[in-house]
């Protein structure tokens, strides 16, 4: 069971991470600095960012990408990258 941070993000006191997402010093600064919500809430936003930029996890530039943006979206790190969302539902296929 995880215990009861206070959350870089969203600056509440919250449930932490069970363990760290990924290795490494960025790892465990998740682990130990963001609740279970903004991690959520970043995997949705990770997920939107591959899909709205055609990104493969495989891919070195595309990892780093990823990396600086959830450094921004969690920890106010840098600029992250803007989803454009004007033609949401607009598209046909």
């Amino acid at each position: 069971m995880a215990g009861v941070i206070q959350c870089a993000r969203c600056k509440q006191k919250l449930p932490g991470l069970d363990r760290a997402p990924f290795g490494g010093p960025l790892g465990r600064r998740v682990e130990a600095e963001i609740c279970q919500a903004c991690w959520q809430a970043w995997i949705t936003t990770q997920s939107q960012l591959i899909n709205h930029y055609g990104l493969s996890t495989i891919n070195p530039d595309h990892q780093q990408f990823l990396i600086e943006n959830m450094q921004s979206f969690l920890f106010g790190i840098g600029k992250g990258a803007e989803i454009d969302t004007s033609l949401q539902g607009k598209i046909s296929h």
